[in-house]
C-alpha cells in the first residue's frame, strides 16, 4: 500500500555499485530503512538525484509500506523544504550533520513519533534561516529538549538552594553529588535557562562565548551518554566544536 508521508534523512549507505540505503525518520512511520535503486547512476539524460538523501533533508514522500518488512521502498519523493545556507554554510551544516548522528543514535524503534519528528524539522527550519549566532546554540537546545522528549529530561532549576545541576541524577540539587558529573554557578545556571526555555526562537537571549559552549556542549553530551545506552560520541562532534563561536 502507498503512503504519502513527510521524512527526514538521517543518515544513507551505499547498496551495490549504484544504489543506496536511506535511514530516514518518517512522520508516519517514525525510523524506516529504504533501498533507492540506482540513485548513484547518473549520465548527461539523467540528473544526479543523490543530493535528495544528504543528511537533513527534509522530503515529501510516496511510500510501500509494509509492516513485516525491515527494508521499505519509494515510489516518488521531492522538496519538502529547500534549504538556503545549511548545504553551503560550514557552521550550519556542522550543526545539521552533529543532530542527524544523535538522532541516529537515539532512534531504535520504528515506531511513530510526531511531537518528535515535528520538533526535529522545526529545528532543521531554524537552523537554515536563523543567524549564526543564534543558530550556535541550537546543538545545547536540541540535546536538552531531545532529552525531555525521550523522557529523561532535567528537573527543577538553578536557585540558591539548588546551585549544582547532578548530571547523573537530572535534577538541580543543593550540595557537591559524589558522583563526578556536575555543574556548578554559571554552568548550571546556564542550563537552568535552557531548559525554560519553550521555542527556538528565544535562543538568541542565551549569549554564551566559544570555551563556555564548547564545555556545556561536552557536559551535556555526557548526560546523553549517562542515560542513552551504547550511546557513543558522534563523529561529528570534534568538527561542531570547531566551528561553533
Amino acid at each position: 500500500m502507498v503512503h504519502k508521508t513527510k521524512g527526514i534523512v538521517i543518515r544513507c549507505i551505499k547498496f551495490g555499485d549504484t544504489s543506496l540505503i536511506a535511514h530516514i525518520f518518517t512522520e508516519l512511520f517514525g525510523l524506516q530503512s529504504y533501498l533507492i535503486k540506482g540513485i548513484r547512476k547518473t549520465s548527461k539524460k539523467k540528473p544526479n538525484h543523490i543530493v535528495f538523501f544528504q543528511a537533513g533533508a527534509i522530503l515529501d514522500l510516496e511510500v510501500y509500506h509494509n509492516n513485516l518488512k525491515n527494508l521499505q521502498y519509494i515510489k516518488e519523493y521531492s522538496w519538502a523544504f529547500v534549504y538556503q545556507q545549511v548545504l553551503f554554510n560550514v557552521v550550519k551544516n556542522a550543526i545539521v550533520s552533529f543532530n542527524m548522528e544523535l538522532l541516529q543514535q537515539v532512534l531504535k524503534q520504528p515506531e511513530p513519533m510526531p511531537e518528535l519528528f515535528e520538533f526535529v524539522e522545526y529545528s532543521l527550519h531554524y537552523v537554515d534561516e536563523s543567524d549564526q549566532a543564534a543558530a550556535a546554540n541550537v546543538p545545547l537546545f536540541f540535546m536538552l529538549k531531545l532529552s525531555h522528549l525521550l523522557g529523561f529530561q532535567i528537573f527543577g532549576e538553578y536557585h540558591v538552594n539548588s546551585p549544582v545541576l547532578d548530571l547523573q541524577a537530572g535534577n538541580f540539587v543543593s550540595n557537591i553529588p559524589d558522583s563526578p558529573f556536575y555543574l556548578i554557578q554559571e554552568d548550571a545556571r546556564v542550563i537552568s535557562e535552557l531548559n525554560k526555555i519553550a521555542s527556538f526562537s528565544e535562543l538568541p537571549n542565551i549569549v554564551l562565548n566559544q570555551q563556555k559552549r564548547r564545555a556545556l556542549l561536552s557536559a551535556y553530551l555526557q548526560y546523553l551518554k549517562m542515560h542513552i545506552e551504547g550511546m557513543k560520541e558522534p563523529k561529528s562532534f570534534f568538527v561542531l566544536q570547531e566551528v561553533l563561536s
